[in-house]
């Protein structure tokens, strides 16, 4: 069993849960997702299964998408709705549909944040999370990430109440924190924040459209179609450079070669490419050698056998 399912996650489990699962319906240890979804959050989580494991981390590279809801008011511990409540500053003015496009349009492009101490990024060896629930206040690293866009979901021209609450779709890159996006807005709008709701709905190029339901998952294992669910492992690495090579090549690229560098591989050092037969199965993935000029290496193979 070799391919990647694009799963609906729903609300409640952790991506761990969801592979543990998973290895149960589908009997089979060989699984692993492509990206931690917090337990509050439902949507598109790739699990590659068998071979596609080894392609896993490629998957987790790529852009994602969300939509989520921003409540400004209070802010919480965790930064999202789970969380015990912080700071408090009740709404009194009105706030103008171009004050909140004008704060999404500042933050979208390179924006540096700080992960939330709830969060799985990891400080000397240790989760921020372990940290948090132990009471343990750490210095948490500052990170780059880039939003390619948000807009926002909500046609108000004003909005009112002691708390105000709207929705906002974004395409992020990955190690995007949208909790820590929702409290930025907010802090840009003058008031405590958090994520009162989110779904990812892209990821990796995967969408709701393609994702399946565990109940789906099992009905399809019960008639013993187990292959017919999967989606080939090519389909998570659509965004990778790709070359095309001859059946006398991919024998020596399935025995992990160092070749030459065609002329026509243009890429950037570490920048990792996928090297595909000429029926367009990918079955490895190269870079340019690092120190020997004019040279690939292989960094992974993928398939077995031609």
């Amino acid at each position: 069993m070799n391919g990647i399912l694009p799963l609906w996650k729903p609300k409640g489990l952790t991506s761990h849960d969801c592979v543990f699962k998973l290895r149960k319906i589908l009997k089979t240890k060989k699984v692993g997702h492509t990206g931690t979804l917090d337990p509050d959050v439902t949507g598109v989580l790739p699990i590659c299964i068998g071979r596609a494991t080894k392609v896993a981390e490629y998957l987790t590279e790529a852009g994602k998408a969300y939509e989520g809801e921003v409540t400004l008011g209070f802010s919480t511990t965790t930064e999202d709705a789970s969380g015990d409540k912080v700071a408090e500053n009740r709404i009194t003015q009105v706030i103008q549909r171009e004050q909140i496009l004008e704060v999404l349009e500042s933050l979208t492009g390179k924006i540096e944040q700080t992960p939330p101490m709830f969060s799985a990024v990891k400080v000397n060896g240790k989760k921020l999370y372990e940290y948090a629930r132990a009471g343990i206040e750490v210095e948490r690293p500052t990170r780059e990430v880039t939003i390619y866009e948000i807009t926002l979901l909500d046609e108000r021209s004003e909005f009112k109440g002691e708390t105000i609450s709207f929705r906002f779709r974004v395409k992020c890159s990955k190690g995007t924190y949208i909790r820590t996006l929702a409290v930025m807005i907010g802090e840009k709008l003058g008031f405590p924040a958090h994520m009162s709701d989110l779904t990812r709905i892209e990821s990796a190029g995967f969408k709701l459209e393609d994702c399946m339901t565990f109940a789906e998952v099992e009905a399809f294992m019960e008639t013993g179609q187990t292959d017919e669910f999967l989606l080939p492992l090519e389909r998570g690495l659509f965004h990778l450079p790709k070359i095309q090579i001859s059946d006398k090549v991919a024998k020596k690229v399935l025995n992990g070669a160092v070749l030459e560098q065609a002329k026509d591989v243009v890429v950037e050092k570490g920048q990792p490419f996928v090297m595909v037969d000429p029926s367009d199965k990918a079955i490895a993935i190269y870079q340019i050698h690092p120190t020997k000029e004019g040279l690939i290496k292989p960094v992974k193979v993928l398939a077995q056998e031609l």
